[in-house]
């Protein structure tokens, strides 16, 4: 949605998409979908995809530093601007823009502030595509995992969780829309449970760090 009005507005020319994969598992960071179904999103989209490598556990120091390996090439491509899909946290828009600004690059959020049960009622309607493949355990049950966002997602949905999983709750798949070439095939695969650990590789007792993932499989 965010890609999608930045092209209707006309002001800034996406030569771009960006996003971190981890590298060990070959799959987008905390999404869990995997390489070959992002770039063949991107494909359909039709811009040039930039990938930020990183390890299977990467620290802050390390994130950071790839991070702005990835911001200094943009910048030697004469790039300056950059758009974020963020709607209401006010701690990621503010890490951005002072991660960013002082490299002379402006943020930009279209999405900003917008009422999210509009929001994701209008994603519905100009028809675009997205599929649950990861969800907080501790606010959605599995059967979640591989739905379709429509109407009757929209309905099930509990009280406490935003319609646009902005607070980390669920994360999609978008795999057709209005931007999109062609949409793009793939099949429900295995489900599985995850919890996150720390350092020490303790299990970390909180409800909140275990997640249910879809795997997607490329057709």
């Amino acid at each position: 949605m965010a890609l999608y009005h930045t092209q209707k507005e006309g002001k800034l020319a996406v030569g771009r998409l960006i996003t971190s994969i981890n590298s060990h598992h070959n799959r987008v960071s905390m999404h869990g979908l995997r390489r070959e179904l992002l770039e063949r999103q991107a494909k359909e989209i039709g811009i040039p995809l930039d990938l930020i490598e990183l390890p299977e556990m990467p620290d802050m120091e390390v994130y950071n530093a790839k991070m702005s390996e990835m911001v200094n090439k943009l910048l030697a491509d004469g790039y300056t601007d950059c758009v974020f899909g963020d709607i209401f946290l006010e701690d990621l828009r503010t890490y951005r823009e002072e991660k960013l600004a002082p490299l002379g690059i402006s943020s930009h959020f279209p999405l900003w502030k917008r009422n999210t049960t509009e929001l994701i009622k209008e994603f519905v309607a100009l028809g675009f595509r997205a599929t649950i493949i990861c969800i907080q355990a501790s606010k959605l049950d599995k059967s979640f995992l591989g739905k379709e966002i429509d109407a009757d997602f929209l309905r099930s949905l509990p009280a406490d969780v935003d319609p646009c999983g902005e607070n980390g709750e669920f994360h999609t798949f978008c795999f057709d829309g209005p931007i999109f070439q062609n949409p793009v095939p793939f099949s429900i695969g295995e489900k599985v449970y995850r919890e996150y650990k720390n350092p020490d590789g303790e299990d970390v007792e909180n409800p909140d760090m275990g997640f249910w993932f879809c795997d997607l499989i490329p057709k």
